[in-house]
C-alpha cells in the first residue's frame, strides 16, 4: 500500500481531533500534517471579512505544505474557502476544500437549500460556493439562510449545550421554510445530526466526513496512477 501525505490547514483547533479520527477510519494509509493558526479566524471575525494579511499567511501555509511534498492540501475552514480557490492558481499541489463535496451533494439533492451557520463570515462564503456549484450544474436553486446568533460565542465560552440549542433552533426554522436540504456550514456543527429526528437528519449535509471522503477519492486516483 502506498502511503500518502495530506496537509490539513486549520484556522482553529476545533476539528483537529475530529478529522484525525475520520482519516484513521476512512483513509488510514494517509500520513497527516496539521497546520493550525487560530489567529486567522480571530482576524476574520474582527474585520468582518478576509483581508490581505490573512490571505498572505494562508498562502504561506499552503506553500509550506507543498515544500513538504504532500499529495494534497485540505483547507478546513469554510470562512477562508475563497482563499483556497485563489491559491489553486499558484500552488501546484492540489487543494481540496472541506466543504466542496458537501455543496455538490446539496445541489444534487435539492432546489430549495437551507444554510445554517454560527458566523456571518462562514455563511456567505458557503452560500457563494453552493451558488457556484448550482451554476456549474446548470441548476436553478433558492437559498434560505439562518445565522445562529450567539452560538459561536457560547461555544468559545465553554458552553457547548447552549451552542447546540441555538443551532438546533436555527435548523428547525430552516426546516419550517420547506427546504429540501439543510447545509451545516461549519464542521463543528456536524455532531448535531445525531440529535435530530431521522427525517431531518436524512436531509442534512455536513462537511467533515464528505470532505475526508473527497480526499480519499483523490488519493485513490493518485495511487492508481502511480501503480500503473
Amino acid at each position: 500500500m502506498i502511503t500518502s501525505r495530506v496537509a490539513l490547514v486549520h484556522t482553529g483547533f476545533v476539528l483537529v481531533d475530529v478529522l484525525t479520527k475520520l482519516f484513521h477510519e476512512l483513509a488510514p494509509e494517509a500520513e497527516l500534517m496539521h497546520i493550525v493558526d487560530d489567529s486567522l479566524l480571530r482576524e476574520v471575525l474582527r474585520d468582518g471579512e478576509v483581508r490581505a494579511p490573512v490571505r498572505r499567511r494562508l498562502l504561506a501555509y499552503y506553500q509550506a505544505a507543498e515544500a513538504f511534498k504532500v499529495d494534497c492540501i485540505l483547507n478546513v475552514c469554510s470562512s477562508v474557502g475563497d482563499v483556497a480557490d485563489l491559491a489553486r492558481q499558484v500552488i501546484q499541489t492540489p487543494i481540496i476544500r472541506i466543504d466542496e463535496a458537501m455543496a455538490e451533494d446539496a445541489v444534487s439533492r435539492g432546489s430549495r437549500i437551507g444554510v445554517a451557520a454560527t458566523l456571518a463570515t462562514t455563511l456567505e462564503p458557503t452560500c457563494r460556493l453552493i451558488l457556484r456549484k448550482a451554476q456549474e450544474a446548470a441548476k436553478a436553486i433558492t437559498l434560505e439562510r439562518a445565522l445562529c446568533a450567539g452560538a459561536f460565542e457560547a461555544l468559545t465560552a465553554g458552553k457547548p449545550e447552549a451552542h447546540d440549542q441555538i443551532v438546533l433552533q436555527g435548523i428547525r426554522e430552516l426546516a419550517a421554510r420547506k427546504t429540501d436540504i439543510i447545509v451545516l456550514a461549519q464542521g463543528s456543527m456536524a455532531r448535531l445530526v445525531e440529535r435530530m429526528d431521522p427525517e431531518l437528519a436524512a436531509r442534512t449535509v455536513t462537511s467533515p466526513r464528505s470532505g475526508v471522503l473527497r480526499v480519499r477519492q483523490f488519493l485513490q486516483r493518485r495511487n492508481h496512477e502511480r501503480e500503473s
